[in-house]
């Protein structure tokens, strides 16, 4: 196996530069630096990353802290475009457990015992202190879904609002008149951002607000399907229902067929996120779309700027939404 010596004697150069060069120091040439690139490559050279560690004081590691399930397709498509970036970045992907029950778990804690370089945190909400915790020691995070902003941490959320008012409008333009609302927990930026555009919607097209036609669970088929048949219970039950995800509608479309009824011909029913299943399911779900790979993508790319350039100014993304219209809605019969 090629040592750093040989590298520095087959291009020529000092071992001081290819450790520049492997370590992205600005204080060498192009020439040199393509010199040394192509050394590596020809001796099949592999830099030490403990070492470079040292020399950076960093571990080249990337924590990641998910509060919902791994087969949630939403997190196995941002996990897709997390990797791709990371995949020519240096970097690798740690994914960190942690009991969020246990009021003795310490996020920063965790991190340093780990020496994670910077941290990317999904499903949490603000009322959880792990978010302000790493807001407060300066780690490198991103969050998403997260809407928190520090010196040293940023977040990247769809447009869920715009997202939301399309589907009203969509709803409004096919004669529906008695929409519900289903959602997760609200008290994460997609839940509550998209609950503002539900309410806006019916605002702008001069529709009633109903308390029963709002149902509160949790973002999986099971919450879904719970909330659908409380609304099945109501003595004038809607016409249509706009969920805050795909799974969730996945569960309202499952509670409906079990009570007799059909999807779009009694109830029209929305989801969000644009994943696999909305495409797969019969009938095809009517779902809001965004890029949950870019999302990934996007998230890794801003993070590794917030690790290695102390200036750079935590960002504040929002990914485009588009409305796929699919057969699970039509016109209220």
């Amino acid at each position: 196996m090629a040592s750093i010596t040989d590298v520095a004697k087959h291009a020529g150069v000092s071992v001081t530069t290819v450790s520049k060069v492997i370590n992205n120091y600005t204080d060498v040439s192009e020439k040199t630096r393509k010199k040394v690139n192509e050394s590596i490559r020809l001796l099949r050279y592999e830099p030490n990353v403990v070492a470079r560690g040292l020399v950076k004081k960093r571990s080249w590691t990337i924590g990641i802290l998910l509060h919902n399930i791994m087969t949630n397709p939403f997190v196995s498509e941002m996990m897709s475009g997390m990797q791709k970036a990371l995949a020519s970045s240096g970097y690798d992907l740690l994914h960190l457990s942690a009991d969020f029950n246990d009021p003795d778990y310490s996020v920063i804690r965790h991190c340093s015992s780990r020496n994670v370089d910077g941290m990317v945190v999904f499903g949490i909400g603000r009322d959880n202190k792990i978010p302000m915790d790493l807001v407060k020691a300066e780690l490198p995070t991103m969050f998403v879904d997260t809407d928190l902003i520090g010196r040293r941490a940023g977040y990247i959320t769809a447009d869920n609002r715009n997202g939301i008012l399309a589907v009203m409008e969509h709803l409004y333009e096919l004669g529906h008149r008695k929409i519900a609302f289903v959602s997760g927990y609200l008290g994460y930026v997609a839940g509550r951002t998209r609950f503002e555009g539900y309410q806006q919607g019916l605002r702008q097209f001069q529709l009633p607000y109903y308390s029963n036609y709002v149902e509160i669970s949790n973002f999986d088929s099971a919450g879904g399907y719970n909330a659908m048949q409380n609304l099945l219970k109501l003595p004038d039950r809607p016409t249509a229902v706009v969920c805050t995800s795909d799974v969730m509608a996945i569960g309202v479309m499952n509670a409906v067929a079990d009570a007799g009824l059909s999807v779009p011909d009694d109830i029209s029913v929305v989801g969000f996120d644009n994943t696999a299943f909305a495409s797969i399911v019969k009938p095809g779900l009517t779902t809001v779309s965004q890029n949950i790979f870019s999302i990934g993508e996007r998230v890794i790319h801003q993070l590794i700027e917030l690790v290695e350039n102390p200036d750079y100014s935590p960002p504040v993304l929002v990914e485009p939404v588009e409305l796929i219209i699919r057969q699970s809605t039509s016109a209220p019969r």
